[in-house]
């Protein structure tokens, strides 16, 4: 595994990063999407398409809300597994729910063999990955051919009004929020994080070079959030 991309922070830091975020995600995630983020989870888990019985892999899953809402779809015949490489992430995530597998986990080298699951997903983790290609290749790659593959992302708005807001909102308001949090250092990354990460067309067209066909996107609240999803070929 070859070192960050241009812009990210090494695959240690932001482990750490998140270990010591993780008593306080949940409630800034909630204060910073007015709540929206669970909804936006719902959506991401109906792009993957999955029926009773069916199984699935979470990548970057930290505390676990998207794992859980495909855990709902799969039902008790099912399975699903959260992985992430976050222990203090992780430790939340088993005290939310007993119906997801919560394990250890690189997104850049995943354990299971090809052609595994019937969906892989990841919510607002791909942004993290310090080489995207390569995690999208394998997320792909334990997908049986004709799953789904769907990734949930922050975007940055292109036109205005909203782009100001956005601007505003993510390069001010968000790292003061960290700070009030305790890691201002973590929440002055997650807005650098998503400038640096591709927009939809150019993210789609990752995924279709990772071996997806039929890749398309939703943009939501206003066009900050993108739900990507295609079928593996």
């Amino acid at each position: 595994m070859g070192g960050p991309a241009a812009g990210t922070l090494p695959e240690t830091q932001v482990r750490a990063m998140f270990d010591r975020i993780a008593g306080v995600y949940d409630v800034m995630n909630s204060v910073m999407t007015a709540g929206m983020h669970h909804r936006w989870r719902e959506r991401a888990a109906d792009l993957a398409r999955l029926s009773p019985g069916d199984s699935a892999l979470d990548v970057a899953t930290g505390t676990g809300d998207l794992a859980i809402e495909l855990a709902r779809r799969v039902g008790p015949s099912g399975r699903v597994v959260g992985s992430d490489f976050s222990e203090g992430m992780l430790d939340l995530a088993r005290d939310k729910s007993g119906d997801v597998e919560w394990e250890w986990g690189n997104a850049l080298e995943l354990k299971y063999e090809s052609d595994t699951f019937d969906a892989a997903t990841v919510g607002f983790g791909a942004r993290n990955f310090s080489d995207l290609s390569a995690g999208l290749r394998e997320m792909a790659r334990v997908v049986r051919p004709g799953g789904r593959v769907v990734v949930l992302e922050i975007t940055t708005p292109q036109k205005p009004p909203l782009s100001f807001f956005f601007r505003a909102w993510f390069d001010t308001i968000v790292p003061a929020l960290g700070k009030v949090a305790g890691d201002s250092d973590a929440y002055t990354y997650l807005p650098s994080s998503v400038r640096r990460f591709p927009g939809p067309r150019d993210l789609a067209a990752e995924l279709a070079d990772a071996g997806l066909r039929d890749v398309g996107w939703i943009l939501t609240a206003g066009g900050i959030i993108a739900i990507h999803h295609g079928t593996v070929a």
